[in-house]
C-alpha cells in the first residue's frame, strides 16, 4: 500500500515510518518545504531519505496540499500533523489554522481532488473527550468536520484516539523525557500533585496500531483507542523513574500548581480495540521506561 504520513518528522510519526517501510508499504513524507532546500530530516529518518518521497505543502494552503496529494498518489494517509502536542495552551488562532483549517484542507484534497485515496486515519488525542485544553477542543472540532464528512459525503475517514504515548524522539519538556534526564542528572525534580490518571503506551505501540488500522475493516468515522487500559497516577510514573535511575534526587510533588481542565482519568477500552483491530499493546510501562532509561543514560 502506498501511504501518505503528515507529522512524519514528529514524535510518533519518526516510529512510524520505519514501521510502515518494515511492513512492505511504500512511504511518503508530507513536509514543510524546509526540508528540501537543505534542513536535514531528524533520526532515524535521515537514514531512511532514500526510502521515502517527499512532498512538500503546507497543510494551511489547500492549493499547496492538493499538489502534494497529486504528487504522491497514496492510497491511504495518515494525518498526524498538529500544532500544541506538548503546548496545549497555544493561541487559538494558531490551533483554529494548524489543526482545524489545516486537518479540513487534507481532508479536501484528498476527496475532492484526488480519487486514489482511500482511507484516511487522523491521529486524535484522548482530550477531546473532555475538552479540556486549546489543543485538544481544537481537535476535536477538526474531528467533527471529519465525521460530518463521513456522514452526508460518505469519506472513509477513521480516527486513532492516541492515550499517554512516551518512547525515544519525544520532544524534550514532555513529562517522561524531562524526568528522566533530571532523574540522570541527580536533580530533584518539581512537579504537580500528579494525581491524573493516565493510560502510558509505548511509542513502538502505537506505531504498530496504526499501521493495524491500515487493513482493518473500520466503518467510516470510527474511532479506535491506541492504549493499554492501564491508568497510572503521573505521580507515580516519576516516582518510578527515579527508582529506575537510583537517582540521588527525587520528585518534589505538588511543588507545581495543577494546569487547570485536566481530566482525572484517561483510558483506552482495550477491548473493543482487540474485537476492531484483534490487536494490543505488548509493552508495559516498566519495561519502557527501562529502555528509555538505558537510552538516556550516558555512554561510559
Amino acid at each position: 500500500m502506498r501511504v501518505l504520513v503528515t507529522g512524519g518528522t514528529g514524535f510518533i510519526g519518526r516510529t512510524l515510518t520505519p514501521y510502515l517501510l518494515e511492513s512492505g508499504h511504500d512511504v511518503a513524507l508530507l513536509v514543510r518545504e524546509a526540508y528540501g532546500m537543505g534542513t536535514p530530516l531528524p533520526e532515524p529518518l535521515g537514514q531512511l531519505r532514500q526510502s521515502c518521497q517527499l512532498v512538500y505543502a503546507d497543510l494551511r494552503n489547500f492549493r499547496l496540499t492538493v499538489r502534494a496529494l497529486r504528487e504522491s498518489q497514496p492510497d491511504a494517509v495518515i494525518h498526524l500533523a498538529a500544532a500544541g502536542v506538548t503546548d496545549p495552551f497555544l493561541a487559538v488562532e494558531t490551533a483554529l489554522r494548524h489543526n482545524v483549517s489545516g486537518t479540513v484542507n487534507l481532508l479536501r484534497a484528498c476527496f475532492e481532488k484526488t480519487t486514489t485515496v482511500q482511507r484516511v486515519i487522523i491521529g486524535r488525542t484522548p482530550g477531546e473527550l473532555s475538552a479540556m485544553n486549546v489543543y485538544a477542543t481544537s481537535k476535536l472540532a477538526a474531528w467533527n468536520f471529519a465525521e460530518m464528512y463521513t456522514r452526508t459525503a460518505g469519506w472513509p475517514i477513521t480516527g486513532a484516539m492516541v492515550f499517554q504515548a512516551y518512547g525515544p524522539g519525544q520532544a524534550e519538556r514532555a513529562l517522561v523525557p524531562s524526568a528522566i534526564r533530571a532523574a540522570l542528572a541527580g536533580q530533584d525534580f518539581p512537579m504537580t500533585a500528579g494525581t491524573q490518571r493516565r493510560d502510558w503506551i509505548f511509542v513502538d505501540d502505537v506505531a504498530a496500531g496504526i499501521g493495524r488500522m491500515l487493513t482493518a475493516d473500520l466503518a467510516p468515522g470510527a474511532t479506535v483507542d491506541l492504549g493499554t487500559g492501564i491508568a497510572t497516577p503521573v505521580a507515580d510514573v516519576v516516582r518510578l523513574i527515579y527508582e529506575l535511575t537510583q537517582s540521588a534526587g527525587k520528585p518534589l510533588i505538588g511543588a507545581l500548581p495543577d494546569r487547570p481542565g485536566e481530566a482525572a482519568l484517561q483510558s483506552a477500552d482495550v477491548a473493543r480495540t482487540t474485537t476492531r483491530l484483534d490487536w494490543n499493546a505488548t509493552i508495559a510501562l516498566y519495561d519502557g521506561l527501562q529502555r528509555l532509561v538505558r537510552l538516556f543514560r550516558p555512554k561510559s
